[in-house]
């Protein structure tokens, strides 16, 4: 009984301990807001009082100042004279002004106060005081430059605007260099506070004032341009006059058939071109404006008749996409002369590529479920939980913190602690795993430190998980007002921020993850985010899809948003052949690209669309408008193992050179290791998105960093993009909503086929009825037969060198000429017997062969 009671006392002897233990950093944290709230108060006080004081030193000087040279000391007038002072700030107002202001730099103390004032702001707030020295930096340099500038702008002023040290200074420089050589001095001081410490740019006002200047050079030009043409017009009319006195009443009939083709220009056949139509009308304007201009006064009328036009032109402008259906319903037979292809070189209007489909339809908002939840609850009890368990972790382990705070997010909540003095942030990092012992859950991680806020952070999954809705990220005004090229949604952050991210500035993305976790979810983000934003003329997605189930449900937007293949019936690639002729006819497409910018003076596609935009190019010469193409390959690892490098070097080729020209790549794989993410892969792939995995090697695979072993699924990843690493949980969206989309999408109408890619032709064979198929010979069929009778050699090896063939295409050019009958059968290691001996011979049976 009595030990029982023994352990009993000292059971609760150690809970009072550890009840009276815990509040201790908090009484310590509290201690220290009183310190600096106090002494930011006392601070902005004082500042404030300097200012007051400096100001009414600046009216009260020449009253105060013979009282101050009277007395024997500072110190004595400030505790002993009773006299009055006209100081607003009293005898200790006076003598601080005159020390700053006489004695010191003038005028500019003002910034001492001022920076006094800033500290005392800083501190009651509660923000760090580190901008404390760049305040005593800046106030020095000021003063440096202020009180001599200030002093040789006024050398005869009674009042010390420069101060003692203004003064001086200005004495002993004009001693040295002279006064104009001070006044340069001073001003390059100037400039280098201006534009070296503060940085300041004035780069936008010398570009306002060019534009304002260049437009006032414009309107000059153009009134000049108005004043000749109403000289003209002028005399056209008079000598009109002459010529035809009875035009006015001829016009009326005129105009009254003008008023009528316009009333049945849907109805009419088209026996005369566009063209005269447009003809004939400016001719009755102009006969129409003349007879008018001859009865009343002419300059007003044409410029009535000027703006009639102008605001005729703007109503066609803005009614552009209802007079192009019109054209299109009606007359079927008439070009469209405003957009499209077919509109003319000589038209000033821009190219709008998106009235290729000018009925098209972005998708609808309501065509994505509605998972908005509640704002995010704030388990108050749970996070007073955790920071215990941490805290308490910690001290066991002889560490002690002077602050902590949660940032709460959809999926983790972000524990932030600031360790004490001395405290090693290995130590630290060390205790990932006893964190987690103790808080009972999985996927804690460490963040030491957190880059750019000097603190700790510890990630704890929430118990109660919240989906993050990609309704609301698309609905967001982020993602709805961004001019980013290709914008994709993501997810969100721990801080609930929307995580909204342009994919041309990756400019390539790589995606890994363990089966389930949430990469085909996260395709899907991605290609829904460009489906809301993109019309089909400016995008197009070649998709590949080993597995054959993920991305065939794209199936549906073939003509709207796909590429393929010419003569390819499927536009969603499953098989390993034609995911390598595919890829090879990418860096064809690429080549031709950088070709056309080459020709165009462009350096990446976002120039080029410009000018081609602007009527800059010639359609004539091949130029065109070029959209972004964006590759998906959803199953990776299986491509590799059954093609390997035929598939690994296009890829490598289009990561290096594809980003200007508007190639991006999306690759995602479910086993992320070095054998399938190579080097040259992850070399070209800056920006990187992992999902939970297995293993901590394969977290170092993907991101170079461990951390994606410790996620917790469902959504959970990591982000790599430029220098930072960032968690985030992934927008949700579910099959059935995509299939909602790409219906809406597919049911409208589209181009009469998918996009075209160039052709590939490969270097090996596909069965013996096409290598002896002599009408579909091979391009250089005719030169290798030249060659080989040239030389009397029939050496594949030596049409590999000549002409720079792989050896499966310089075989299958052997294999033809065989049995074309110009050379004869392979004996072994030996070149084939040729059997014609000149080319003329050689010519005669090439003519009979065609």
């Amino acid at each position: 009984m009595a030990s029982s009671k023994k352990n009993t006392n000292n059971t609760g002897g150690k809970k009072n301990t550890a009840t009276k233990a815990e509040p201790e950093g908090q009484v310590n944290s509290d201690k220290k807001k009183q310190i600096r709230l106090t002494a930011g108060i006392l601070s902005l006080l004082l500042g404030a009082f300097i200012c007051f004081s400096i100001i009414s030193y600046y009216f009260t000087w020449h009253t105060d100042q013979d009282k101050l040279f009277n007395s024997n000391s500072l110190w004595q007038f400030l505790l002993h004279d009773k006299s009055a002072v006209a100081n607003w700030g009293g005898r200790l107002g006076a003598v601080l002004s005159h020390l700053l202001v006489f004695r010191g730099a003038g005028i500019a103390s003002l910034a001492i106060g001022l920076a006094i004032l800033a500290l005392g702001a800083h501190m009651i707030y509660g923000k760090r005081v580190v901008p404390l020295l760049r305040y005593m930096r800046w106030v020095s340099i000021l003063l440096l430059i202020a009180a001599p500038a200030l002093a040789y702008l006024s050398p005869q002023s009674p009042f010390p605007y420069g101060g003692a040290l203004g003064n001086e200074a200005v004495a002993y420089m004009n001693g040295f260099a002279g006064s104009a050589g001070t006044g340069m001095i001073l001003i390059a001081a100037a400039c280098f506070f201006l534009f070296v410490v503060l940085a300041l740019d004035i780069r936008p006002l010398l570009r306002r004032m060019r534009s304002a200047a260049a437009n006032a050079g414009a309107a000059i030009a153009t009134a000049r341009q108005k004043n000749e043409a109403e000289k003209a017009v002028a005399e056209n009319i008079a000598t009109e006059e002459e010529a035809e006195p009875a035009a006015p009443m001829m016009l009326k009939e005129e105009a009254n058939g003008l008023r009528e083709w316009n009333m049945t220009l849907g109805e009419k056949s088209s026996q005369k071109t566009i063209n005269d139509t447009y003809a004939n009308e400016a001719a009755v304007i102009e006969r129409h404006e003349t007879a008018i201009l001859t009865e009343e006064a002419p300059e007003e009328e044409y410029e009535a008749e000027e703006i009639e036009e102008e605001e005729e032109e703007s109503a066609a402008e803005e009614t552009a996409d209802e007079e192009f259906s019109f054209e299109v319903i009606k007359q079927e037979d008439e070009p469209t002369i405003k957009h499209g292809e077919h509109i003319s070189l000589e038209s000033k209007e821009p190219y709008a590529p998106e009235l290729d489909l000018p009925s098209y339809k972005f998708p609808r908002l309501d065509l994505l479920e509605d998972r908005a939840q509640e704002a995010i609850s704030l388990d108050k009890e749970e996070l007073e939980k955790n920071k215990n368990q941490i805290i308490q972790t910690l001290r066991s382990f002889g560490i002690e913190i002077q602050r902590i705070s949660a940032t709460v997010g959809p999926t983790v909540t972000l524990y932030e602690i600031v360790p004490a003095e001395g405290v090693r942030i290995s130590k630290i990092r060390n205790l990932e795993d006893d964190i987690a012992l103790n808080l009972a859950a999985l996927g804690i991680r460490i963040i030491a430190p957190i880059p750019g806020r000097g603190t700790i952070g510890i990630e704890v999954p929430n118990a109660h998980k919240q989906i993050v809705s990609m309704k609301a990220l698309l609905a967001s005004e982020k993602f709805a007002n961004s001019k980013m090229s290709l914008p994709i949604a993501l997810g969100k952050k721990i801080d609930n921020e929307n995580y909204i991210v342009d994919l041309a500035t990756m400019p390539h993305l790589l995606m890994a993850g363990a089966t389930g976790q949430g990469k085909s979810v996260g395709i899907n983000a991605i290609l829904v985010s460009l489906l809301y934003k993109k019309h089909p003329s400016q995008l197009k997605f070649v998709m590949v899809d080993p597995k054959k189930v993920e991305l065939s449900i794209y199936r549906t937007i073939e003509k709207h948003f796909l590429a393929k293949l010419p003569n390819e019936e499927e536009a969603i690639i499953t098989d390993t052949k034609k995911v390598i002729y595919t890829l090879n006819a990418l860096c064809i497409e690429m080549d031709n690209r950088y070709e056309l910018l080459k020709e165009a003076g462009a350096r990446n596609i976002k120039e080029y669309n410009e000018k081609f935009i602007n009527r800059k190019l010639n359609p004539e010469r091949g130029h065109k408008y070029l959209p972004f193409i964006v590759l998906v390959i959803d199953e990776f690892a299986d491509l590799i193992m059954t093609a390997g490098k035929e598939v690994e070097m296009p890829i490598a080729r289009l990561a290096q050179l594809a980003r200007a020209i508007g190639i991006h790549l999306i690759i995602a794989t479910q086993r992320p290791s070095v054998n399938v993410i190579t080097g040259t892969i992850k070399a070209n792939f800056p920006a990187r998105i992992a999902f939970k995995v297995s293993a901590k090697v394969d977290s170092r695979t993907i991101l170079d960093a461990g951390g994606a072993e410790q996620l917790i699924g469902r959504g959970d990843m990591l982000v790599s993009h430029g220098s930072e690493l960032l968690r985030l949980q992934c927008a949700f969206v579910d099959t059935p909503e995509v299939e909602n989309i790409v219906e809406f999408i597919g049911k409208q109408r589209g181009y009469p086929s998918a996009f075209e890619l160039p052709e590939y032709e490969g270097e090996d064979g596909d069965g013996a009825d096409k290598v002896l198929d002599l009408t579909n010979r091979d391009k250089l069929f005719e030169d290798c037969a030249r060659t080989v009778v040239q030389t009397q050699s029939g050496s594949t090896s030596m049409l590999q060198r000549r002409y720079n063939l792989g050896y499966n295409r310089a075989g299958r050019i052997m294999d033809q000429l065989e049995a074309a009958g110009i050379v004869g059968p392979a004996v072994g290691s030996k070149p084939r017997e040729v059997y014609f001996k000149t080319e003329a011979e050689l010519e005669q049976f090439l003519n009979t062969l065609d």
